[in-house]
């Protein structure tokens, strides 16, 4: 899978860093990392997981039965992991490059105020 990921795989991939989750808890997860700016659909999640399985990026972990249902957890792949460690890299480097021209154009927009010698000469 290219880079730059898309907001959700970066996010599902970033949930996933930390520990197996099972889909109903990357959705919270995903959530919870975006301040509750991304929210996934069961049927999004379960696709977008199925193309990072086929990719390589995501490994089902285990599976266990909970309340008659099957539960599927899913876990960080190596290639997910560095997958996950360049895009970071990337976006770092963006904002940090975002942030210098940011204050380098804070700077230029101040006013020059001269300043006044006192005493006399």
């Amino acid at each position: 899978m290219d880079t730059p990921l898309r907001e959700p795989t970066f996010l599902i991939l970033t949930a996933l860093a930390a520990e197996p989750m099972h889909g109903y808890g990357l959705i919270g997860e995903v959530a919870a990392l975006s301040d509750n700016r991304v929210s996934l659909r069961p049927g999004t999640l379960y696709g977008a997981l199925d193309r990072l399985v086929d990719a390589g990026l995501v490994e089902v972990d285990r599976e266990e039965v909970v309340d008659g249902r099957l539960r599927r957890y899913y876990r960080l792949s190596p290639t997910g992991d560095a997958t996950l460690t360049a895009e970071t890299e990337r976006l770092r480097r963006n904002v940090e490059a975002a942030t210098t021209r940011l204050a380098e154009r804070a700077r230029a927009a101040r006013p020059i105020t001269p300043r006044v010698a006192g005493g006399l000469a």
